[in-house]
């Protein structure tokens, strides 16, 4: 019996020194910590219940018959995040640079099954090489069994992705499909094809960082959501992260206690918007003034700057946060912001998140390169995410509501529940100049006239009450009491239920 003990302590031993002592000394030398170091970080310390740690390649080929590590380069498990369930596969690129053999990806596809089964999130700490190039298209159908299984997870439980090193290739489609992607900086890249191919197909010369580093992805592509400074804040954040994600979609999101009454009124965002109306105004000085105590997660905060989305709370709940950002192309619609946000409001809907739309946007982002880019679909993804979203939808105009980005912004002919608007609101068609040169052209050549006519299309329109006698908006409130009235609706907006007519799925314009 000892000796069967003696061995499985050495198997574990060998198990938790990964590629050895040399390899984790470089993995730290690159500022980066270890797949179990990570795990430790992320996890409630002694909650971490490894599984597979045993398991071992089955290649015989280009001698990797004599170089086996018990656990094939990738540890996998479960444990809680301040008490709630997790699953977890942190990639080891200390053994065999983190390659995805066969093995190493039935270890992935077995602890995302059971993610499945249980409903609990699933976050995949990833540091790759890439696929294990000694077991050929044994490790591309590997890469497949857990595409599979990130697409079946879709919508159930909340998939996060973290990329730790290296993710290129083949690689860079699973955490694609996940939810959520975060970075590291300095030592994280994706893409699918590296800087030598570029070069060799292109003449493209480019460094790794510039083709697929965190910078590249969080504020050109958009694939990434975060950029952390390092693994440490990168782990301790996602802790603060999970936080606000029920753990699947048949849960309500988490609640937790706070001290923030929601009866707080804010007599400062009374004097929020400039009386000038081309003046900008920080929205998200807004969001942290009504949410619980100043806590909003942005997401992509470097990338399509013109819109705001994030996650925060009001009275303890969840809520996610889309908003439009006057000091960034006056808060317009654009390509990259209607898919951005389109994105977030769908995950909210999957996941029981409602959903707080502070509005402030004068149009879509006029020029040949968004018609060109396809702002037509690309802004209609947003409307028919709002439209498509069955979750509550509580709604605060605060200045600009003009033209087709008012009713794409959650109106109440969307579907949105309760609709409010500030009374410094301007819902119209468009802005009180445009409209004026086009309904008196004929008058363009006296400055006057026009100025009268101006004024006069200001006062009869661009205020919230034409709305509001037709029941588009629901009430118009003080701005010091936006947190109180959205804190109302979201609590009687809880019982809300409705009945779609069947169908498989929408056709979303993609």
């Amino acid at each position: 019996m000892q000796d069967i003990v003696d061995q499985l302590e050495a198997k574990r031993e060998a198990a938790r020194q990964g590629g050895g002592t040399r390899r984790v000394e470089a993995q730290h030398g690159r500022g980066k910590l270890t797949a179990r170091e990570r795990v430790e970080l992320l996890l409630d310390a002694g909650s971490f219940e490894e599984t597979d740690m045993f398991v071992e390649h089955r290649c015989t080929e280009f001698g990797m018959a004599d170089q086996r590590v018990p656990g094939d380069g990738v540890v996998t498990g479960q444990g809680t995040v301040n008490g709630r369930l997790v699953f977890v596969f942190s990639q080891d690129f200390t053994v065999f640079g983190g390659s995805l053999s066969e093995s190493h990806a039935a270890k992935i596809a077995k602890v995302m099954d059971r993610a499945v089964q249980v409903r609990a999130p699933v976050i995949g700490l990833n540091d790759s090489g890439g696929a294990r190039i000694q077991e050929g298209v044994d490790s591309l159908a590997g890469y497949a069994e857990v595409f599979v299984r990130n697409v079946k997870a879709s919508g159930v439980i909340p998939q996060i992705s973290v990329i730790c090193g290296p993710c290129a290739g083949g690689a860079v489609y699973s955490p694609a499909m996940t939810d959520f992607i975060f970075m590291v900086r300095d030592s994280s890249y994706m893409f699918v094809t590296g800087p030598e191919v570029v070069r060799t197909v292109t003449n493209e010369v480019v460094t790794q960082e510039e083709l697929g580093g965190a910078s590249a992805h969080t504020k050109k592509s958009g694939v990434a959501d975060l950029a952390f400074e390092n693994d440490v804040e990168a782990m301790a954040e996602l802790r603060r992260f999970i936080d606000f994600l029920p753990s699947s979609n048949l849960e309500k999101p988490p609640v937790w206690p706070t001290e923030d009454t929601v009866e707080r009124d804010d007599f400062s965002l009374d004097t929020l918007i400039p009386a000038n109306p081309t003046q900008p105004y920080d929205m998200a000085e807004l969001i942290r003034k009504v949410v619980d105590e100043g806590d909003f997660f942005e997401l992509q905060p470097d990338y399509a700057r013109n819109i705001l989305t994030g996650f925060a709370r009001i009275g303890g709940s969840s809520v996610g946060i889309v908003a439009n950002q006057p000091l960034v192309l006056a808060g317009c619609l654009d390509i990259d912001s209607s898919r951005k946000a389109a994105r977030f409001v769908r995950f909210c809907d999957c996941f029981n998140i409602p959903i707080v739309t502070f509005v402030d946007v004068p149009g879509f982002l006029p020029g040949t390169a968004q018609e060109f880019g396809g702002i037509i679909k690309h802004g209609a993804k947003l409307l028919y995410a709002f439209t498509e979203a069955t979750v509550p939808k509580v709604t605060v105009i605060t200045r600009k509501a003009y033209g087709g980005a008012y009713d794409v912004m959650s109106s109440k002919h969307l579907g949105g529940d309760v609709n409010y608007a500030w009374p410094t609101a301007e819902i119209a068609v468009m802005g009180p100049k445009g409209a004026v040169e086009i309904i008196f052209r004929s008058d363009a050549g006296d400055p006057a006239k026009i100025e009268a006519k101006t004024e006069e299309y200001r006062e009869r329109f661009a205020n919230p009450f034409v709305a509001a006698r037709r029941g588009f908006i629901d009430d118009v409130i003080m701005p010091h009491g936006t947190r109180r009235r959205v804190g109302q609706a979201l609590r009687w907006l809880q019982g809300k239920r409705t009945q779609e007519p069947w169908r498989k799925h929408g056709n979303i314009p993609l």
